[in-house]
């Protein structure tokens, strides 16, 4: 009789730790709002960043003439420039993934419809 006792005893002792197991279990990350955020910061750091390296060389070419701010005025548009440049560049990357990503799902939903 404590045969049946003992696999009785045993199957809960695995029911209770499949329990426990389940409620440590990590939650599923959601990726998809914090890389939205990331790519948004990227885009940003580009456009500041041009601007920053337009400044600095317009600023130190003016420095080193002794000239009016004309090139800190027309590096800085120039920085300006290549960080709208690179943050279009970044975003049509990001567009193409994104693309890629949903031909990819529906070609994975066609072929498991047939």
């Amino acid at each position: 009789m404590t045969d049946p006792d003992e696999k009785r005893q045993l199957e809960q002792l695995e029911a209770r730790i499949a329990a426990a197991k389940q409620g440590q279990a990590p939650k599923p990350r959601q990726d998809e709002h914090y890389s939205q955020a990331q790519l948004a910061w990227r885009m940003v750091i580009e456009l500041v960043a041009g601007l920053g390296i337009g400044f600095g060389i317009g600023y130190g070419l003016d420095s080193l003439f002794g000239t009016i701010p004309i090139f800190l005025v027309l590096f800085t548009m120039l920085g300006l420039a290549a960080g709208i440049k690179t943050m279009l560049r970044s975003a049509k990357e990001i567009q193409e993934k994104k693309l890629a990503e949903e031909a990819e799902k529906k070609d994975e939903g066609a072929g498991n419809g047939g």
